[in-house]
């Protein structure tokens, strides 16, 4: 039986001798262990000018057993690589059944420093420890995309957004296919309001990554909310429809956003003069549990007031009346001009 199957991703190996000594090995349990029952030969991956397999994303019908078989091969020559990743998925009519993902998890000091770095920025207070390894992962090896990535973010929660911005444009210069860091350099756009820059970041962001991985859906969120900063509200609402389609897990960082994403698309599809719409959205956001953002409950009301109105339904004035007892100044202006 045949699956949709995905590779993407890249694993660098840092000198000729390592290199080598990986693409022998490779043709060797290419033959002798999986009989070629893989999905990448020797000349589909390797690329001799950059001592890296590199696996632009790649997508086909295969059988259980042959992505088991490529996956395991690529695990094993990862052991060899300083950096890079590579990203696994097999999939049936848009269920992931296998996953892996695939990355230097030897012991070569730069891979332990990175891992080291990486590990520390999950733990509270360590952002100066992280940083420090992170610096040390990429003195080792000055080509370590995912290690400027994952500084650029220590220095994003430090507030040094010059370094930070730096160090994503390092990594993306190093890796063009890196989503995180198109989507951490976005980040330091939004907060100068530069909405249109990070639009584009957001778009390589998206491009580079998979529906099938949560960065995908987060960098489509926040396009959405760039584009209603400049008023685009047509290209706003079709990223808000992308999203608010998706059926999130909870364990899934774009859960604690449906909400208020469900929220901004109806005030995009009332600008649209899409009111029946809007109507329905504003509708599920009343009755869903805001599990990430405090949206007030009068402005909701306001909307949902205003969509009523123009939608030719009752209950507007109702809907006014609860924002007004509730402080809304609008909602109070709203009833004062009917």
């Amino acid at each position: 039986m045949y699956f949709k199957s995905i590779f993407q991703g890249n694993l660098q190996f840092g000198n000729a001798k390592s290199y080598d000594k990986v693409i022998k090995m490779y043709d060797h349990r290419l033959e002798n262990y999986y009989k070629n029952d893989v999905v990448f030969k020797i000349e589909d991956v390797f690329v001799d000018d950059e001592l890296s397999l590199s696996i632009p994303r790649h997508v086909s019908n295969i059988t259980e057993k042959n992505w088991k078989n490529t996956v395991d091969l690529l695990q094993y020559v990862a052991q060899f690589a300083i950096s890079g990743n590579v990203g696994a998925w097999l999939t049936d009519e848009g269920k992931i059944m296998r996953y892996a993902w695939i990355e230097p998890k030897g012991d070569k000091a730069v891979v332990q420093k990175f891992l080291k770095g990486r590990q520390l920025i999950e733990q509270e207070g360590k952002e100066k420890e992280a940083e420090k390894a992170l610096t040390k992962a990429i003195e080792l090896y000055n080509k370590h995309a995912q290690a400027y990535e994952r500084r650029g973010y220590v220095n994003f929660f430090l507030k040094k957004y010059h370094d930070a911005e730096r160090d994503f444009s390092k990594s993306i210069k190093l890796d063009q296919s890196n989503a995180p860091a198109y989507y951490g350099r976005a980040r330091i756009k939004m907060l100068r309001e530069d909405w249109e820059a990070s639009i584009e970041d957001l778009k390589l962001a998206i491009k580079s990554s998979l529906a099938l991985q949560d960065i995908h859906w987060t960098a489509r969120r926040l396009k959405g909310e760039c584009h209603m900063q400049l008023d685009q509200f047509k290209e706003a609402e079709f990223e808000f429809r992308f999203f608010n389609r998706r059926r999130f897990k909870k364990d899934s960082a774009n859960y604690p956003f449906r909400r208020v994403t469900l929220y901004n698309h109806a005030q995009v599809l009332i600008e649209l003069q899409k009111f029946d719409e809007a109507l329905e959205a504003l509708d599920k956001v009343i009755k869903m549990d805001d599990a990430k953002e405090n949206i007030p409950e009068a402005d909701i009301l306001v909307f949902r007031g205003i969509a009523r109105k123009n939608a030719g339904k009752n209950g507007f004035v109702s809907d006014w009346n609860q924002a007004s007892k509730l402080g809304s100044k609008r909602a109070r202006q709203l009833l004062e001009a009917r």
